[in-house]
């Protein structure tokens, strides 16, 4: 599963999302009451009685619009005489039957469980069910299209919602065979793990028997139902096998996609996956379908893997999304044999499945595709989101104890996806990469279809690369916070080195010394560009490494530690180095180095060892010479950020205002028609305050004025409006009119956010009432009210719902799903007032948490890590 790294909102209080979680991720939390928990301890117990032969589903979706019927049968070994219990959450069972006796639904249904006693040594049950549909992105979701009223459900069950479909063992090593049967109006496609039958006319609806599956976890089987509109193609597996693919999406979306991209990147992860992992694709055919509503980037539904509807591009969007788009894909794929293939035993090897993944997407990427600069995105995007989680009062070692499922939904963060993906790209330099994959290719041969531990992989590394590891994962996966990385570097009268180390400072949380393999770079100005004309690859380990190697040469211009990227550690740039930098930044011959010295500079400005102002100037001086699509992106996340949070309250008005207007004169000078121009624009108008730079808007808005190559195109307009709503220049009418021009799921999305951004009293409070006081909004629609909410120019908008925000937090988080949990507890958190005359909000968080105490501790975490950015906002304004 990926969420995060596949869609970030706007900026945070400290350079993470708004209104959407990282799965810290997709981003959910431990707001799961106890009667829907599981603990490992249950599940280890459980898992030592139970054997699971098979499952029978059969799923009639032609009920009504708010239940379906769910009938499971179970066929399972267990001890003679034990006692064990199914999940399920459903709203009403009608019928309990084991091994042929008749269990009471009233006694043996309760808090999510169907008891089980008296068991045989084989055993069947029967469970007929009238489960519920969501609008919540979990279980099986149901929308309907504005557009023709047409009906689509898509199934997401990571973590543990495989439940709220059929009855089921709900954990990862309970693995079975999976035979579905769905009943659906005849003119539907409906979509699983195995391949689509043909369907059996029974009135006006159809019956489709699907194979059984290959052995699976509950939680990546699928079904989506509706009249999804698909394309075929197909492939030549590595055994020969032909593999059909499909790309399905809505049908009222079907022009917009771009299904030969979709095809085109799949054959390629194909193609490398099956030569690197040694081991063809397991299943039988590969479905990519494109969802509305979605909560995550994607799903890795084995054979059948969900995407967010968002990456159906309705209109022009930057490279840096088609690329994450083809990330995501990468990921997903990957996940086909880490993950499906091969499952972890118990939640707390979620971060291997994931970080396994992350690499192995950018890997592909960077060769086997177009996007051969990979490793900078994963630099600038990926690393970044980690060195953030890491420092974070809440961090965690990327092996977590997972003690139930509470856990596992505020453990889907930077850490077991980004943080976990760059060590793994450490240790397969230690190790080697042919060496890593041998390992790897040892460890499916060995346990496919099976379930592992770490230490199962780990074996296998040991065995192909002849190196101990244990005190590699001690020391990497078992102890949290990143380390910090100087150059220490003196130098004569003529500037000749006379001594080189690398410094390394451990936070004061985690104070462990990491060995790190790393390269040092020196550059120096050649004809006004930066060359490399020194690299020095070793081992750094402990508070000082001296790398004699550098003596006696001259120094150069700029020194970078952990050129290429290999190590996971912050860096600082030594004093003539960052001088260098800032004079010559856009001068660097590959992407990379100047995406390690935007990384430094950033880093320092969160860490108030630089003043947000300078990081303003440096990114507005240097982005006009910015290639890489992905780094522009983060670098105008990060200046939002900075402005917004990082420059002190007395300047940070004027700065914003004359950022603004340097981004429209970027926007002018750009190239037209090109990535950047579109960038560019975006992040002017979304900053624009002042009245002539509303006018610009609005000239933009009417075509009263125009770039060359610059199209305003349906998501742009959007985009222009919501910058004029928020600027009081448009309102109600004008978001009608556009909502009547763009009467789609995604005009109504937009709509919402720019309603919320109407800058009066009575608009936010409207919009507040539909996300916090009512639980009516679909998921979908509560992420763009939040993220319009939160855009304010006058921040006394915001200071009435200090105290409504801490109030409503309890009832929100044992009320609401998982994921629009979270989504009100970060993204309404009132972090635009850390300074703001008359609110103390670090007191007022303080209270609040010591009134919570150890009650929920995913909501306390949430909070705990709010709270945390706006102290690092007040110190880097100091």
């Amino acid at each position: 599963m990926i969420s995060f790294v596949a869609h970030m909102g706007p900026a945070g209080a400290d350079g993470g999302p708004r209104g959407m979680i990282p799965r810290n991720p997709p981003i959910e939390g431990a707001c799961a009451v106890p009667a829907e928990n599981l603990t490992r301890v249950e599940a280890e117990e459980r898992a030592a009685l139970v054997s699971v032969t098979s499952y029978e589903v059969t799923l009639d979706l032609t009920t009504g619009p708010t239940t379906f019927a769910s009938t499971t049968v179970v066929r399972f070994h267990a001890s003679d005489g034990a006692q064990t219990f199914l999940d399920l959450i459903a709203p009403s069972v009608s019928e309990i039957t084991l091994n042929g006796r008749a269990l009471d639904p009233a006694r043996s249904f309760a808090d999510s469980r169907i008891a089980l006693e008296h068991l045989a040594a084989e055993n069947e049950v029967r469970v007929v069910a009238a489960c519920a549909y969501t609008n919540t992105g979990e279980g099986l979701h149901r929308f309907v299209d504005p557009v023709d009223d047409e009906v689509y459900l898509y199934s997401q069950f990571e973590v543990a919602d495989s439940r709220r479909v059929f009855a089921v063992f709900e954990q990862p090593d309970l693995k079975s065979v999976f035979t579905f049967t769905v009943t659906a109006p005849a003119h539907w496609t409906v979509v699983s793990n195995s391949p689509t039958p043909t369907p059996v006319p029974a009135g006006s609806a159809a019956v489709w028997s699907f194979a059984p599956t290959p052995v699976l976890s509950s939680y990546v089987t699928a079904i989506i139902a509706g009249p999804y509109a698909r394309e075929t193609g197909e492939l030549t597996s590595a055994d020969g096998r032909t593999i059909p693919l499909g790309v399905f999406c809505r049908a009222s979306l079907a022009r917009h996609l771009d299904s030969s991209n979709v095809l085109d990147v799949t054959r390629r992860g194909f193609a490398f996956y099956e030569k690197t992992f040694g081991r063809a694709y397991p299943y039988a055919k590969y479905d990519q379908v494109f969802v509305p509503e979605f909560n995550a980037g994607a799903m890795e539904n084995a054979g059948a893997v969900t995407f967010r509807e968002s990456y159906v591009f309705r209109a022009k969007v930057p490279e840096s999304t088609i690329e994450r788009r083809a990330i995501t894909i990468l990921h997903e794929l990957a996940h086909m044999w880490f993950g499906d293939l091969v499952t972890m035993r118990w939640w707390n090897d979620l971060w291997l499945n994931e970080s396994f993944a992350e690499y192995c997407s950018a890997l592909a990427a960077a060769e086997a595709t177009r996007w051969t600069t990979a490793w900078t995105t994963f630099s600038s995007m990926e690393k970044s989101w980690a060195y953030r989680q890491d420092q974070l009062p809440t961090t965690h070692p990327i092996v977590a104890e997972i003690r139930d499922l509470a856990d596992v939904e505020v453990n889907f963060d930077g850490i077991t996806y980004a943080k976990g993906a760059s060590v793994l790209r450490q240790l397969v330099a230690w190790v080697g990469q042919e060496q890593f994959f041998a390992g790897v290719r040892a460890y499916f041969d060995k346990h496919a279809y099976g379930n592992t531990t770490l230490r199962d992989l780990l074996v296998e590394l040991e065995t192909a690369s002849g190196r101990d590891l244990s005190d590699w994962s001690a020391c990497w996966l078992e102890q949290a916070g990143v380390t910090l990385l100087r150059p220490a570097i003196t130098t004569d009268a003529d500037g000749v080195v006379t001594s080189f180390a690398v410094l390394q400072e451990v936070p004061a949380g985690n104070p462990v010394h990491r060995p790190h393999r790393l390269a040092i770079g020196g550059y120096d100005v050649v004809d006004a560009r930066l060359e490399r004309t020194v690299r020095i690859e070793l081992d750094v380990d402990g508070a000082r490494t001296e790398v004699p190697e550098l003596v006696g040469r001259p120094r150069p211009d700029l020194v970078l530690v952990n050129d290429d990227d290999l190590a996971y550690a912050k860096v600082r740039l030594d004093e003539q180095s960052l001088a260098t930098a800032t004079a010559h930044l856009g001068s660097f011959p590959s992407p990379l180095p100047r995406t390690l010295v935007w990384a430094a500079a950033w880093d320092m400005t969160r860490d108030g060892e630089w003043a947000g102002r300078d990081f303003v100037d440096l990114v507005l001086g240097n982005l006009a010479h910015e290639t890489d699509s992905s780094v522009r992106l983060v670098l105008l996340r990060q200046l939002d950020t900075t402005l917004d949070m990082y420059v002190a309250e007395e300047h940070r008005a004027a700065t914003s205002a004359a950022a603004a207007d340097r981004l429209w004169e970027l926007s002018q000078s750009a190239a037209a028609g090109s990535d950047a121009q579109l960038q560019l624009v975006k992040a002017f108008s979304a900053r624009a305050t002042t009245p002539s730079q509303l006018d610009t808007v609005a000239e933009l808005l009417d075509a009263r004025r125009a770039l060359d190559g610059l199209t305003i195109d349906t998501d742009l307009r959007w985009e222009l409006l919501a910058a004029l709503v928020a600027g009081g220049r448009a309102g109600t009418g004008e978001i009608d009119a556009a909502l009547r021009d763009d009467a789609t799921a995604m005009g109504q999305r937009q709509a919402a956010g720019v309603r919320a951004a109407i800058p009066t009293p009575q608009a936010k409070a409207a919009a507040w009432a539909s996300m916090v006081d009512q639980d009516t909004l679909p998921n979908s629609l509560l992420e763009m009210s939040i993220g319009g909410f939160v855009d304010v120019h006058d921040r006394e908008l915001l200071v009435p719902f200090v105290d409504r925000y801490f109030d409503s937090l309890e009832h929100v988080w044992a009320t609401r799903g998982n994921d629009m949990a979270q989504d009100i507890a970060q993204g309404l958190y009132p972090a635009e007032l850390a300074a703001h005359p008359g609110i103390d909000l670090l007191a007022r968080t303080d209270a609040w948490l010591e009134r919570l105490g150890d009650r929920q501790p995913g909501l306390r975490r949430m909070v705990v890590e709010n709270r945390d950015g706006v102290r690092r906002a007040l110190a880097a304004q100091e």
